[in-house]
């Protein structure tokens, strides 16, 4: 396991002191903790759980029953495909093997490059959009016939490629 850096200790440590004292702040500290470092790490559930009193594995409870919680951390891109019965009926399992094959990550894991992380989910309660999928929270609806989601993915993956390339250039040159 990684050990985390000073400045992610001292965010987690400035998320407890917030909530420090408030009634249920455990689920409070981990959205916070959540939104700034993306995925939460043990020594975030660690210091929460002295906070409040709470044991580790309570805090671990919260985090893996709660489906917004990761433990992992994400791609710079979080792609989302439902697959509820709804969008499954009307392609879904299709468009996740496309995404799987366009952004090369697993389903409900990260690409090796970091760039994409691809999960399949439970119902997100826009069946009437189906097959659906979200990309960094935006909601993409009718996504098997619309070519937003491929194109957004190819556009993303073209501009990693062009970063990578000036990335590696300016080496040679320095």
């Amino acid at each position: 396991m990684e050990r985390l850096n000073q400045k992610a200790l001292d965010t987690i440590t400035d998320i407890v002191a917030r909530h420090n004292g408030r009634l249920g702040p455990v689920k409070l500290m981990l959205h916070d903790v959540q939104h700034e470092l993306g995925y939460i790490p043990f020594e975030a559930m660690e210091k929460i759980s002295q906070a409040t009193k709470a044991s580790v594995a309570e805090v671990y409870g919260v985090v893996t029953f709660y489906t917004q919680f990761t433990l992992e951390p994400k791609g710079k891109h979080v792609i989302n495909i439902c697959m509820g019965t709804a969008c499954y009926v009307k392609g879904a399992q299709e468009l996740l093997n496309r995404v799987v094959e366009l952004t090369k990550a697993p389903v409900n894991g990260t690409s090796e490059d970091k760039v994409f992380s691809v999960d399949a989910t439970r119902c997100l309660g826009a069946c009437g959009l189906a097959p659906v999928a979200i990309i960094d929270g935006r909601v993409y609806g009718n996504a098997t016939q619309s070519k937003m989601v491929e194109e957004f993915i190819r556009f993303v993956v073209e501009q990693e490629t062009k970063t990578k390339r000036e990335e590696r250039l300016s080496e040679v040159v320095s």
